[in-house]
């Protein structure tokens, strides 16, 4: 009996083989320290809890609802999104997704078929590159380097295009590298995709997460043909601390709506209900604690960059977000050996950079957003003189 080869042919998911090093780690430098997965390091707020709750139990929710989500939902982001960018986005161009993964998933299904390429910027998030094995879609690589701060360079990009093109992804704030792209280098790769005719997906994940100073991510929705050849994905799970409940979301122009609604309808045929309305209310009502989450999660970042400094050869190549990629100091060492290492005789969880694409054996990804600042603190005393 044969399985799709497709499917064979991807990886395994990585985050539950690091999670299995822990097992072997005896607890002599202390408590294990998990920085390994992008979670929320706290809950959602007490009246956002009994929202869901109340959600669970209306028998309304237990109901079908529409495939590309409930209105107050799509209306009350479409509104949200209008004001961030300065342009008008209407809920007829939103679709609600069960995660943003799911959204990552049926964007591609939508664009390209097996066969065609996608340019993926390494190091890259790895269930994206995942997805497109899953679909018999080529990845082709887009380099970036610590020189350039994980920056993609679209000169490099449109060296890399060819007739099965289908689209470019970007992802800022960057997961792994949380390198932040400038709105003028965003801008560059629209018109780029405007030019060779191809599509622009911008997975905006952790858009809630930028550093302060950062405003306007980007200008895409004021262009005048946005609708033609860009793709915004977000996720709800990182901003209001529900990973558990999937909620993700597209933004499109509305004659795309439909081709990524038939994909869904045979996926999941509307996305969770009870989170839906949550999320709607949260919209609007919580824009304080949100403020306070992504100064705290900015805090975190601080501490992490500081705890790291000058500290034995370890080098921090980029921060922002959730994440800080860092150089560890073990040249021509496998980076799966290192965070293992750490793991097991440290107890402190960590991502490869091999994870995150080809060239990346340099580096580790630490996810700081989980961890407090008191336990971030404890990185120097972890790290130093560690032997691999």
């Amino acid at each position: 009996m044969s399985l799709n080869p497709n499917l064979i042919d991807t990886g395994t998911p990585p985050i539950p083989e690091a999670y299995a090093w822990t097992a072997r780690y005896d607890g002599a430098a202390g408590p294990l320290i998990n920085m390994a997965q992008a979670a929320p390091g706290s809950p959602p707020p007490v009246e956002m809890l009994r929202r869901l709750g109340d959600g669970a139990a209306d028998p309304a929710g237990a109901r079908y609802g529409a495939i590309s989500g409930d209105e107050p939902l799509r209306k009350a982001y479409a509104n949200e999104q209008s004001a961030i960018y300065g342009a008008a986005i209407s809920e007829g161009e939103v679709v609600v997704t069960t995660g943003c993964n799911l959204a990552f998933f049926v964007s591609m299904l939508a664009l390209a078929k097996s066969g065609d390429n996608v340019l993926l910027p390494a190091p890259w998030y790895f269930n994206h590159h995942m997805a497109l094995q899953m679909l018999g879609i080529e990845t082709r690589v887009l380099p970036l380097s610590a020189e350039a701060g994980f920056v993609p360079d679209p000169q490099i990009a449109a060296g890399l295009i060819d007739a099965r093109t289908r689209a470019i992804v970007l992802v800022t704030p960057n997961n792994p590298t949380g390198a932040v792209y400038p709105p003028a280098i965003i801008s560059r790769f629209a018109d780029l995709a405007e030019a060779r005719k191809i599509w622009l997906v911008i997975d905006e994940t952790y858009r809630d997460f930028l550093p302060a100073g950062h405003s306007r991510p980007h200008e895409l929705f004021n262009r005048r043909d946005w609708h033609g050849h860009v793709l915004q994905l977000y996720s709800f799970s990182k901003a209001y601390c529900i990973p558990g409940h999937r909620l993700g979301a597209i933004t499109a122009g509305a004659k795309i709506v439909p081709e990524l609604e038939k994909a869904l309808d045979t996926m999941i045929i509307n996305p969770p209900r009870p989170s839906q309305a949550a999320v709607a209310w949260g919209i609007g009502n919580l824009q304080d604690w949100r403020a306070e989450a992504r100064a705290e999660i900015n805090r975190r970042g601080a501490a992490c960059r500081a705890a790291l400094d000058g500290l034995n050869d370890w080098r921090v190549s980029s921060l922002g977000a959730y994440f800080a990629y860092v150089r560890h100091p073990f040249p021509g060492t496998s980076s799966i050996r290192v965070a293992e290492t750490l793991a097991t005789s440290r107890g402190v969880l960590t991502l490869p950079g091999t994870y995150f694409g080809p060239a990346q054996d340099t580096h580790i990804r630490i996810a700081f957003a989980n961890a407090g600042v008191e336990v971030i603190a404890q990185l120097p005393e972890r790290l130093r003189g560690l032997r691999v």
